[in-house]
């Protein structure tokens, strides 16, 4: 019997519905080129999460420890969090101080302007994989235990909660999502639009934590945990009875998240494209070159044959 590794974001199942779902939130312009790429797109969603084991800055990419600056941490001013990476590394005392508790907002940041250049200079390779990466930074971004220490319940004897709100519940139950959200809107404010999707999450923290203890109140030890059979390996893992009672009680909240994820990237390629003048994406190649399919192989390869350690950001 074996225990499950972390959960990192959406896990794979929802980066990859996001992925696929932002490419139908977009313009007409752009929707053949990246439904042309839609596979690509969706297969590579996971990326990021994949590097950690081979990239040792690559965890604090994915999270932000809101509850490790104070209330006002996400404030424009006061005592904010500076929206400029290179003044939070001045407030907090250094780079280290910063990465510390998570970079995803300004990742984000960092990003959109990336594929904003790519757009710009019409390289494939590197619209689609700047595209599939941004995707899933802006994800983690909406997630509720991606903004504070206490990420897996481990302070708060709710060890395994990540898995359960992030995973499971998505799993179970996305298949009777309704997951349209209409047209991306262009961001007036990248950036801010960043830092709001971290406040959204952060918002929605306390009922996460909150319900799963009341039902932990209500349920025997039995009735919460269960196992299930993944590969060659026994889980144990919260029930299905516990998981859908909390989904219930959580009243939507894990499908409006998905549905809010999926449009806000959307939004972020569509402004990426308007901001380097729109080029006309069907004067580009089509798909992605040899030589990218030849680099993501190998970057899958590097990150299979990594040894499984614990790394620092939101791992156990």
């Amino acid at each position: 019997m074996s225990l499950p590794r972390p959960v990192r974001a959406w896990g794979f199942y929802g980066h990859r519905l996001l992925n696929r779902l932002a490419v139908y939130t977009l313009p007409p312009e752009m929707l053949p080129f990246f439904k042309a790429n839609i596979d690509y797109l969706t297969n590579n969603a996971t990326r990021p999460d994949s590097r950690r084991t081979v990239v040792p800055t690559e965890a604090p990419r994915h999270f932000l420890d809101v509850d490790a600056y104070g209330d006002s941490a996400l404030t424009r001013h006061g005592r904010g969090l500076p929206r400029a990476y290179a003044d939070a590394v001045a407030l907090v005392g250094g780079e280290d101080s910063l990465l510390r508790h998570g970079i995803v907002p300004w990742q984000v940041a960092r990003m959109k302007g990336q594929l904003t250049a790519a757009f710009r200079d019409r390289d494939t390779d590197r619209i689609l994989h700047l595209s599939a990466d941004l995707g899933h930074y802006v994800a983690d971004a909406c997630v509720p235990l991606h903004t504070t220490r206490n990420y897996n319940g481990q302070f708060t004897n709710q060890r395994g909660i990540h898995a359960l709100w992030e995973s499971r519940l998505p799993e179970l139950n996305g298949m009777n999502y309704d997951l349209l959200t209409g047209p991306a809107p262009y961001l007036d404010n990248p950036t801010e639009a960043a830092w709001l999707a971290i406040e959204r999450a952060h918002a929605a923290l306390d009922s996460v934590f909150t319900i799963e203890r009341q039902l932990t109140t209500e349920l025997t030890e039995d009735r919460k945990y269960g196992y299930e059979q993944r590969g060659r390996q026994t889980i144990r893992t919260y029930s299905r009875e516990f998981s859908q009672a909390y989904h219930q009680r959580l009243n939507g909240q894990v499908e409006r998240q998905l549905r809010y994820a999926a449009r806000l990237i959307g939004a972020f390629w569509y402004t990426c494209w308007v901001d380097a003048g729109q080029p006309d994406l069907t004067e580009m190649d089509q798909q992605p070159s040899e030589a990218e399919q030849l680099a993501i192989e190998q970057e899958r390869r590097e990150a299979a044959a990594a040894p499984v350690i614990a790394i620092p950001g939101h791992e156990e």
